[in-house]
C-alpha cells in the first residue's frame, strides 16, 4: 500500500459527503442545508484544537478534511489528514466525532503521540534523499518531499520519494520510499500497488511445482444485469447510447453487461449507468495511466468468446466483476463508487508481460490484471472475488488507509494494519459473491476458490488455518506483528465469520464449514447482513491508518453500539467474536514507541 499523504483543502474531496443509516450503515449524499459539510468540518477542526490532549493536535498542525459523515441518528464524523508546518504527516490521520449539535464527543487517531519532529533542519539534501531512495528501490526516483514520519511511535523529519520502474517490484511498479532527513536511514520502502498474490505465496507455489490452470467457459447466465439497467436513450439512431449487452467471460460464462453503442456496429465496454465504469486493454504494457489503455470495442454488443483466444473474454470478466462490486457497495451501503464520489471505476486487462497477479493501483485508481506467467499461472486473475477483494483495497484507500508496518527485502508486507486491510478485502470480496448470486460462482466464505489451486481455495474465513499455502492463522498472539499480512488476515476474518455465522459446523450453499474458537466456547452468529454492516461502519468511521486488531475490536464495538445499542445482542456478539479469536481488552498490547 502507498504511504503518500494527499493533502487537500477542506473544500475538496467532499462531493461524496455521506450520511449513515442507523440500522444498515448506509451512505446518503448530503441533501439538506441543515448541517452542511463545511459547518461540520469547521466544528470538527475547532474541536480538535480545543481538545489537544485527546486529539494530539498541536501548534503548527493543520487539518485537511478528507471525508464528512453525518449519521441520521445524530453523530457527525470528519476524517482529517494532517500537515505540520506545511509538511504532510505520515500516520497523522484522525477522525473527529461530534454530536448532532456539533459538540465534541471523541476522536480516533493514528498517532498516539505528538507529531512535532525533534528538528526541522534536514542534514540530507533532496538530491541525496532521491539517490538513497533510488538505490533502495532500484528504480528511478521522483522529487523528494519533506514530511514528518509519525508512524510506529516516531516523529522524524524525513523525505518521501516515489520511485518508478522499480526492479524490486513485480511488473516494475512504483514504490514509496521514506528516507530520514537527518540520518539518511531508509525508514520504509513499500510498493504503491497492492498485489493479490504475495511474493511469499508465489515462491511457495514455485517450490511446490504447482501449476494453476483454472477451468473456464462454464456456461450461461441470464441477461438480468443488463435488462435491469435498461436504456434511457430513445430508439432513434443517435449515438452514443446505452444498450444491454453480454460478456462471454472466462469464469462465469455468458453474463449481462450494460455497454455503450457508439455507432451502428461499434460497441464500447463502458457502462454509462455506473458512472462510466470502463475496462481497457493495457496491451502488455506496464502503464499506470488508464488513458494509455486501448478502448475495448466489438462489432456487436457481445464481448469475448469464453476462452483466452479472444482478448475480450478476460475483459468481460473484469467489467462484470467491477460493476458487480460497485452494485454491492451501492445497494448495500449506498456508496457511490469506490471513493464514494460518483466517479467511474476503472480496470485494465492484459497488463504487463507474463504477470501472474492482479493489483489495486492507487496511482491509476484502477484494477490491473496480469494474464498469468504461462508457466505456473495459466489464466488471467479476473475471477469475481479477486476483483471484489482488490477494489475493496480501493475503498480502504479512500477511508482508513490501513498500511503495513514494514516490508521485507522480498516485498512481503507485515504488521497488523496491513493484515486488517487484507482481511477487510477478503470479507467484502466474499460479500460481493453473496450479493451477485451467480450460479457459476457459488457464494461462499472462500477466497480464490476458482483459481485452480490444489488446496481448492486460497484463503477461507471460517477456519483460516486450513490455508496451508500462506500459513494463515486463526487467532491473535503478539507474534502476529511479524506475520505476513495475508497470513495475519485470518484473525479478523475469523472474527467476522464467527460474528456472521457462529462457531461449529454449518453447510452454506453446499460448502461445509466448521469454525473453532480460541477458548473452546461457542458463538451464535447474528447473520451476514448485520455483521457486514458493523464492519463497514467500523471501517468508515472508526478505523485509521494504524488500526490493529485490538483497535478493530474497539471500532466494531462502537459501530455495533451506533447501529444496535450498547445492550444489544449484536454488541455482545461482537465482543464475544473477538474474544473467540483471542482479541480482548485484557490482552491489548502496550503502544509501540
Amino acid at each position: 500500500m502507498a504511504v503518500a499523504v494527499a493533502v487537500t483543502t477542506a473544500a475538496t474531496g467532499l462531493a461524496g459527503t455521506a450520511f449513515a443509516g442507523p440500522s444498515t450503515g448506509v451512505e446518503h449524499g448530503v441533501s439538506s442545508a441543515a448541517t452542511t459539510a463545511s459547518s461540520v468540518v469547521a466544528a470538527a477542526r475547532a474541536a480538535a484544537f480545543a481538545h489537544t490532549s485527546a486529539t494530539g493536535v498541536s501548534q503548527g498542525d493543520q487539518l485537511h478534511a478528507q471525508d464528512v459523515m453525518i449519521d441520521p441518528e445524530g453523530a457527525r464524523h470528519v476524517r482529517f489528514v494532517r500537515t505540520h508546518n506545511g509538511m504532510p504527516v505520515l500516520g497523522g490521520d484522525l477522525v473527529v466525532h461530534l454530536s448532532r449539535q456539533l459538540a465534541y464527543t471523541g476522536v480516533t487517531r493514528a498517532a498516539e503521540h505528538a507529531v512535532k519532529p525533534a528538528t526541522t533542519q534536514a542534514k540530507l539534501t533532496a538530491a541525496q534523499a532521491q539517490q538513497k531512495a533510488a538505490a533502495a528501490a532500484k528504480g528511478d526516483a521522483g522529487s523528494a518531499q519533506l514530511v514528518v514520519d509519525a508512524r510506529e511511535g516516531g516523529s522524524a523529519l524525513a523525505y518521501q520519494v516515489t520511485v518508478s520502474d522499480s526492479s524490486t517490484t513485480e511488473g516494475n511498479g512504483a514504490r514509496t520510499v521514506v528516507v530520514d532527513a537527518v540520518t539518511g536511514k531508509v525508514r520504509s520502502n513499500t510498493p504503491v500497488n497492492d498485489e493479490f498474490l504475495s511474493p511469499k505465496l508465489l515462491d511457495t507455489l514455485r517450490k511446490r511445482g504447482e501449476t494453476v490452470d483454472p477451468a473456464t467457459g462454464l456456461g450461461t447466465e441470464g441477461a438480468g444485469l443488463a435488462a435491469s439497467s435498461g436504456s434511457s436513450v430513445s430508439a432513434a439512431t443517435r449515438y452514443p447510447k446505452t444498450v444491454a449487452g453480454y460478456g462471454k467471460s472466462l469464469f462465469v460464462g455468458k453474463v449481462g453487461l450494460t455497454v455503450q453503442q457508439t455507432a451502428r456496429t461499434t460497441f464500447l465496454l463502458k457502462d454509462p449507468n455506473r458512472y462510466g465504469t470502463e475496462t481497457r486493454d493495457a496491451r502488455g504494457s506496464y502503464t499506470e495511466s488508464f488513458g494509455a489503455g486501448k478502448k475495448i470495442t466489438s462489432s456487436t454488443s457481445t464481448f469475448g468468446n469464453g476462452t483466452t483466444s479472444s482478448r475480450n473474454s478476460a475483459a468481460a470478466d473484469a467489467q462484470y466483476g467491477v460493476t458487480k462490486t460497485l452494485d454491492f457497495y451501492k445497494k448495500t451501503f449506498n456508496r457511490k463508487g469506490i471513493a464514494n464520489n460518483s466517479k467511474a471505476a476503472k480496470a485494465m486487462v492484459h497488463w504487463g508481460k507474463k504477470v501472474a497477479n492482479a493489483f489495486w493501483d492507487p496511482t491509476c485508481g484502477c484494477m490491473l490484471y496480469g494474464d498469468g506467467d504461462g508457466d505456473m499461472f495459466k489464466k488471467p486473475l479476473v475471477v469475481l472475488d479477486v476483483t471484489g477483494h482488490e477494489l475493496t483495497h480501493g475503498v480502504v484507500d479512500a477511508t482508513a488507509k490501513l498500511e503495513p508496518t514494514f516490508v521485507d527485502s522480498d516485498g512481503n508486507q507485515y504488521g497488523e494494519p496491513g493484515s486488517l486491510n487484507e482481511s477487510l478485502a477478503d470479507i467484502f470480496g466474499s460479500n460481493v459473491e453473496f450479493f451477485t448470486k451467480n450460479a457459476k460462482d457459488t457464494p461462499d466464505y472462500l477466497i480464490g476458490e476458482k483459481l485452480g489451486l490444489a488446496q481448492k481455495f486460497l484463503r477461507r474465513l471460517d477456519k483460516p488455518s486450513l490455508d496451508r499455502l500462506e500459513g494463515t492463522i486463526d487467532y491473535w498472539s503478539p507474534d502476529v506483528y511479524y506475520t505476513e499480512v495475508h497470513a495475519g488476515s485470518g484473525v479478523s476474518s475469523h472474527a467476522y465469520y464467527l460474528l456472521a455465522e457462529g462457531s461449529g459446523q454449518k453447510t452454506i450453499n453446499g460448502v461445509k464449514y466448521n469454525s473453532p474458537t480460541f477458548d473452546g466456547g461457542s458463538v451464535k452468529g447474528i447473520g451476514r447482513t448485520k455483521a457486514t454492516a458493523i464492519f463497514y461502519r467500523a471501517l468508515t468511521r472508526y478505523m485509521v491508518s494504524s488500526t490493529d486488531f485490538h483497535g478493530a475490536r474497539v471500532a466494531t464495538l462502537k459501530a455495533a453500539k451506533d447501529l444496535y445499542g450498547a445492550s444489544s445482542v449484536e454488541y455482545q456478539t461482537v465482543d464475544r467474536a473477538w474474544a473467540a479469536v483471542n482479541v480482548t481488552a485484557a490482552n491489548t498490547p502496550a503502544a509501540r514507541h
